[in-house]
């Protein structure tokens, strides 16, 4: 009869047998050499988040001892296990050395090599919650005040581990690594995104870089020049109920999911009486997280009065180049302020520098097509990161 227990719950096509509980010294074997003959001279350190990284780049200074001839020599594809442990990371992180040939690691780290196991299997099975829970299960509070485990080397390779056959370990380490592989290519792309949408936007609002054509200057003025304050009606709290037909958002929901409505009919009423955004306007948080800004797409919503409002302007200003303006504001009467409040002189006393319409609808064009892209991969890499969090819960026991 098959252990339940040991059977994951996502598996490839052709597997079926129970995992095995093995112990760590059974697939691994320590090492301890020593780097005695200056073999290497990079130190190295654990990163939870990079890996078995170049020490100096990572503290950006020399942490090591300049004489490193008594640290433990480890080279590529050897692993680490680093007893430190850091808040918002997992205590006893384990990392294979993959972006160098070899180097040098305190004595402090434990250091060994894979004998009878796929080693990308183990590099994915040491990020699971399996070898967290039996890290903490082993290792005991004596010395948690210096920022350590306190286990030993004995306890550790004696810790426990579940594997499959070497077949299945071979494509479980395989799929999780695409997997990973695809995250840090979208992570590099979409940091390099964002690179590019603050290059351009340091260059355009300098006017430093220019779409053809355009050679007029851009005119300062004040936001106060192109328009007046709007907002939404006052709702009261008797008013809305915790379901219902029209979502109200107040300045703690605004940009996330409703905990309040109002009913069709008021909603209704109110649009057609008061004041009420247009398609694409932006709307602005006036209190809480200052100067937060939403587009407007139209839809059937209602927005708690003062806390958030929108600049109801003329034909003179463009809305898509209104939102990236925001984003670089400096709003009047708050630099150095402790005031936690934007208020309606401040935006209406606001500077803002301004291009003719057509050169506006560029610009606002333009960034917009690269806020797009940066939303799409942002949209991918949640994707693949919520698949990887998947399969790494369900295809482990």
């Amino acid at each position: 009869m098959k252990n339940e227990n040991l059977v994951p719950k996502v598996r490839f096509k052709g597997f079926s047998d129970p995992w095995e509980q093995r112990k760590l010294f059974e697939v691994t074997e320590r090492v301890t050499r020593k780097n005695t003959q200056l073999q290497s001279i990079l130190p190295l350190t654990i990163s939870a988040q990079y890996g078995l990284i170049d020490q100096n780049t990572f503290f950006d200074k020399q942490v090591a001892s300049r004489d490193v001839s008594g640290y433990y020599l480890i080279k590529n594809g050897e692993f680490a296990y680093n007893k430190s442990y850091s808040k918002g990371y997992p205590v006893g992180t384990i990392k294979r050395l993959d972006k160098y040939s070899e180097g040098v690691l305190s004595t402090l780290y434990i250091l060994f090599k894979v004998t009878n196991a796929d080693s990308q299997f183990l590099v994915t099975y040491f990020e699971g919650n399996k070898w967290y829970q039996e890290v903490m299960k082993r290792a005991t509070e004596g010395a948690r005040n210096h920022g350590l485990l306190n286990i030993s080397p004995k306890d550790f390779f004696n810790m426990h581990l579940f594997i499959p056959v070497k077949s299945e370990q071979y494509k479980v380490g395989s799929i999780i690594l695409k997997i990973s592989c695809l995250i840090a290519a979208n992570e590099d792309k979409l940091e390099q995104l964002k690179t590019l949408k603050k290059l351009m936007m340091q260059k355009i609002f300098s006017q430093e870089w220019r779409f053809k054509g355009f050679t007029d200057p851009w005119e300062q003025r004040k936001l106060g020049d192109y328009g007046n304050i709007a907002m939404n009606r006052r709702i009261f709290k008797e008013e809305t109920s915790t379901e219902g037909d029209i979502p109200f958002y107040k300045i703690g929901t605004f940009g996330k999911n409703p905990d309040a409505f109002i009913s069709q009919k008021r909603f209704i009423e109110y649009k057609s009486k008061y004041p009420y955004p247009k398609k694409g306007d932006i709307l602005i948080s006036a209190s809480g997280s200052i100067g937060r800004t939403i587009e407007y797409q139209g839809e059937n919503a209602y927005y708690q009065d003062s806390n958030i409002v929108w600049l109801n302007h003329d034909e003179r200003l463009v809305n898509s180049f209104l939102k990236q303006f925001y984003l670089i504001v400096r709003w009047s009467g708050l630099e150095g302020s402790t005031i936690k409040r934007l208020y309606n002189k401040n935006i209406l006393k606001t500077n803002i520098c301004v291009p003719l319409v057509d050169e506006q609808n560029k610009i606002g064009n333009f960034l917009s097509k690269l806020d797009s892209l940066i939303a799409a991969n942002e949209d991918k890499l949640n994707q693949l990161k919520k698949l990887k969090k998947y399969l790494m819960q369900n295809m482990f026991v």
